[in-house]
């Protein structure tokens, strides 16, 4: 058979990681945000209504008033210095972080987020022309839940859907109870008590909400968050950690407790010091940074509170990498 000398080389031989965060607008500018939140709030696992009369309630009421509310909210917390949100700030050092600790040459590491920049799709066709055969996909999301790590892999799937050559597949769904993850997350508490000059009477542990209803259909999210505070708690024998679910949206039931009223209701059954800890959230960002640290806080003081504070999330250190670095060695 004769052979085609004039062929185009191609690279292979490749694994490529894509570590995958939920996403950010490219700034607080108004349009931007506006962007952002219609990619966000038009994924259809997201909102789970019909999709006609959503879009209608969506391009002519939600998108002409909440991206100011918003664009206020990242302006509280945007990094001025690099020129972007904490959470794409952290999910970058993260993958370079990896990156520089695993360094072999038939393995990529990078990044992406599942809405706005850098899309999971780019970075797939980008892995692809570096000549990745082989493709591991990790969520952010330790506890898995059908708006967060299904919408990521759907994503993937669209992506897979168009490519002539498609990589291998391997995608980690959940890691909500891996016990790498469960002492990064202790010694985060530990640290934070230390430092702080009072003792807290209950630390918070608040989880993204989801609807209620998404529950009741079978979305395991809701035990995966309690499977985690429990295998936070058992190494805390003197201090109550209580699960709570923040950040619902419209007047449908979400998950309860509520983060927003427990945090007001604390105070008068005589628990004025708490420590708060955001455990679903692998990277500090708006729903922990502005919500629970600066809305949270003020909520809890004018309510009868004494003293407050958050751990911070495992973002780019040295636990959470090794973590990170685990989970992508068991599925290489």
């Amino acid at each position: 058979m004769e052979i085609d000398i004039n062929h185009p080389p191609i690279k292979f031989g490749k694994t490529g990681v894509l570590i995958v965060n939920l996403g950010t607008p490219d700034s607080t500018d108004w349009l931007d945000i506006r962007k952002y939140l219609k990619e966000f709030l038009s994924d259809k696992r997201v909102i789970e209504v019909n999709p006609i009369i959503w879009q209608f309630i969506l391009n002519v009421f939600i998108l002409t008033i909440r991206p100011s509310k918003t664009a206020k909210a990242y302006k509280e917390i945007w990094m001025e210095n690099e020129n972007m949100s904490p959470l794409l700030y952290y999910t970058q050092k993260q993958s370079e972080k990896i990156s520089s600790s695993m360094p072999t040459k038939n393995l990529i590491i990078d990044f992406a987020m599942r809405y706005g920049n850098p899309s999971i799709k780019s970075k797939i066709y980008k892995l692809q022309k570096q000549g990745c055969e082989n493709l591991v996909i990790l969520p952010l999301y330790p506890q898995y839940a059908a708006a967060t790590t299904a919408t990521v892999c759907d994503e993937v799937y669209r992506t897979l859907m168009q490519m002539r050559w498609q990589p291998s597949l391997k995608i980690i769904s959940h890691y909500e109870s891996d016990s790498l993850y469960i002492d990064a997350l202790v010694k985060s508490i530990n640290k934070k008590i230390k430092e702080i000059s009072w003792k807290p009477d209950v630390i918070i542990a608040s989880y993204h909400g989801i609807p209620k209803k998404y529950f009741d259909k079978g979305d395991p999210y809701h035990c995966y968050c309690h499977k985690t505070t429990r295998l936070i708690s058992e190494k805390f024998n003197s201090i109550e950690i209580k699960t709570t679910f923040q950040s619902r949206f419209g007047p449908q039931e979400w998950l309860q407790p509520y983060t927003d009223k427990t945090l007001e209701s604390l105070p008068k059954e005589g628990k004025k010091n708490i420590l708060t800890i955001c455990p679903g959230f692998a990277s500090d960002c708006v729903e922990t940074l502005e919500e629970i640290l600066i809305q949270g806080k003020e909520s809890f003081l004018s309510s009868g509170g004494q003293n407050f504070d958050m751990i911070p999330c495992l973002n780019d250190n040295d636990d959470h990498i090794t973590l990170l670095k685990s989970l992508i060695e068991k599925n290489i």
